[in-house]
């Protein structure tokens, strides 16, 4: 029996769950993106006093580390490790994009019948990352790696290659920027993210195969480099050399 407290703070919505295994026992969300950091800690403060859990009888948090939103990124890891900290108990990282994929996998029998039988099936998460720049990466049918997770600027020429021999299956809110470029036959272009089980089912996975991040070293997976309003000055005045 393993109790794991969830955060996903990523998109336009911030998620909590606490699940025994892959059974949830509680979840709560908030809507306002600019809200996420005063909803986390209060939220997870208010559902464990009305499950009368005891937030220490936790065995590890998970959190969605990104890519996503840069400021709901640098939320949900903080929480984590102040909460993995405190409590001395793992903590868990998963990358958005690898959780978007598997729920592509998971679901393929919905859009199979869509696809070319004879073609090998690639699947690619991606995420707005604003103008035509997404956030993604490319998986085979394994959801091994082919193109590692980076940041993209697309146009109708995006992943030309690849549709040759191939069917891709494209999701998330950045999907929708190519499919009004791209017009190819062995692109297909899905509506899925991910649910709260999917986050769980991988969560436990990475926790049962002791699969731990470090909390002194772990940082945010914004896949490009984070700018502040300093950090750009900095950089133009070269004073971050």
């Amino acid at each position: 029996m393993a109790y794991l407290l969830y955060i996903d703070s990523v998109f336009d919505t911030a998620n909590i769950y606490l699940a025994n295994n892959e059974q949830i026992i509680f979840a709560d969300k908030s809507l306002e993106q600019k809200n996420h950091a005063s909803f986390i800690q209060a939220a997870i403060q208010k559902n464990f006093q009305k499950t009368q859990i005891n937030l220490q009888s936790i065995n590890g948090i998970v959190v969605v580390n990104g890519p996503g939103s840069y400021t709901g990124v640098r939320v949900g890891l903080a929480t984590a490790k102040g909460l993995c900290y405190a409590l001395n108990i793992p903590l868990v990282l998963l990358n958005t994009l690898d959780i978007m994929a598997f729920e592509m996998k998971s679901n393929l029998s919905k859009f199979i019948p869509l696809a070319n039988s004879t073609l090998p099936i690639l699947f690619c998460p991606m995420i707005d990352a604003r103008r035509m720049e997404v956030f993604t990466a490319l998986y085979n049918h394994n959801l091994n790696y082919i193109i590692k997770p980076c940041a993209s600027v697309l146009n109708e020429f995006s992943f030309e290659n690849e549709l040759k021999e191939n069917t891709i299956f494209f999701n998330g809110n950045g999907s929708n920027k190519l499919k009004e470029v791209l017009k190819n036959p062995n692109a297909i272009f899905t509506d899925l993210l991910f649910q709260a089980s999917t986050l769980i089912q991988l969560g436990l996975n990475q926790f049962n195969k002791n699969n731990f991040s470090d909390l002194a070293y772990s940082q945010p997976f914004y896949t490009k480099e984070f700018y502040t309003t300093a950090s750009a000055i900095s950089k133009i005045k070269g004073l971050d050399k």
